[in-house]
């Protein structure tokens, strides 16, 4: 169906589609912030029966919300990112900053507590990891990172001298630093020589570049061969890169992280819901159980808010805010 009308940007849903892209890469989003955006923009006019978003007001929006919820069955944080895709069309694109968008009643999230593995068993699900994927997880559990963090780390990021990895461009676009562990060291820098000699091999073939984040390709234009921009885990094959026809390795995918880790749990039988994102939790409570000091773990994890962290008080292993049950005084 084609849009017309006076001052019209747009003729179809493609060409929006292609506006909505192009404001996102304007305001620095990540990738998949504009994927998901891009989804529920479609999705929304698809359930309009195609018609043009500025014909659409509140009601319609409303509706479309409710059907996620009463229909499909999505929880609030799925309902809540599809309304922030139709308030970035509406205010970025469409420059309608409507008094009833932001009236639009939010989803609450319903308050859970994490899932922590205990030590042994973050020991027994590693021991039965294997390859890459096993360091990754090794990663995520000894410096607290979450999986995207630990699959996009460059080889400058490790400081085995000081013994630290520097996260950049966490969540919220902010960096941190936080511990590498001492044990953990010594098999980065084995892992690190073979990745050093795929490297070098990749610039015999005449390639052996990386992606460079923001602006660095045009300010450091030789930077994307250098050893110290490489991927900690690069992924095992190249691709071709459409814009500068080089050949480039990619990062590790993180479903191979998570595949590995589903297949872990299922080979060992434990009841609890373990993915990537359990060994970030497990760090930060069993440093809690060790002593540590809960601001300090804040910052390691990156939370803006110390209340943020402050969950991780309610699943320390040493029963109900620290007390002894009166069944176990019998």
């Amino acid at each position: 169906m084609n849009w017309t009308g006076p001052g019209a940007r747009y003729r179809n849903l493609g060409e929006l589609l292609q506006l909505v892209e192009l404001r996102v890469k304007l305001r620095h989003y990540s990738p998949r912030t504009k994927q998901a955006y891009l989804q529920w923009i479609r999705r929304f006019v698809q359930f309009h029966g195609g018609q043009d978003p500025k014909r659409l007001g509140k009601l319609h929006i409303e509706e479309f919300l409710s059907s996620l919820a009463t229909k499909r069955g999505v929880g609030a944080s799925t309902q809540n990112q599809a309304l922030a895709a139709l308030l970035f069309l509406y205010k970025e694109l469409l420059d309608k900053d409507l008094p009833w968008l932001n009236g639009i009643v939010r989803a609450k999230r319903p308050r859970r507590l994490p899932v922590v593995m205990t030590p042994k068993e973050v020991q027994v699900v590693l021991s039965e990891m294997t390859g890459t994927a096993q360091l990754i997880a090794s990663v995520l559990y000894g410096s607290g990172l979450r999986l995207m963090e630990g699959c996009r780390l460059r080889v400058k990021d490790i400081d085995f001298e000081r013994l630290e990895v520097h996260v950049r461009e966490g969540k919220g676009k902010k960096d941190r630093k936080t511990m590498l562990p001492r044990r953990l060291a010594a098999r980065l820098e084995h892992h690190l020589i073979g990745v050093k000699e795929q490297h070098d091999h990749d610039l015999a073939m005449g390639w052996g570049s990386v992606e460079m984040p923001g602006a660095l390709s045009y300010k450091l234009p030789n930077a994307h061969k250098d050893w110290a921009w490489q991927w900690v885990f690069p992924a095992t094959s190249a691709y071709l890169h459409p814009a500068s026809q080089t050949r480039r390795r990619h990062h590790l995918h993180e479903t191979v992280v998570q595949k590995e880790v589903r297949r872990s749990v299922r080979a060992l039988r434990i009841a609890k819901r373990i993915t990537c994102h359990t060994f970030r939790h497990s760090f930060a409570t069993h440093l809690l159980e060790s002593g540590s000091d809960i601001r300090t773990i804040q910052e390691l994890l990156g939370h803006a808010d110390l209340r943020t962290t402050m969950v991780y008080t309610h699943v320390l292993n040493c029963g109900g805010f620290g007390t002894i049950s009166p069944f176990d005084r019998l």
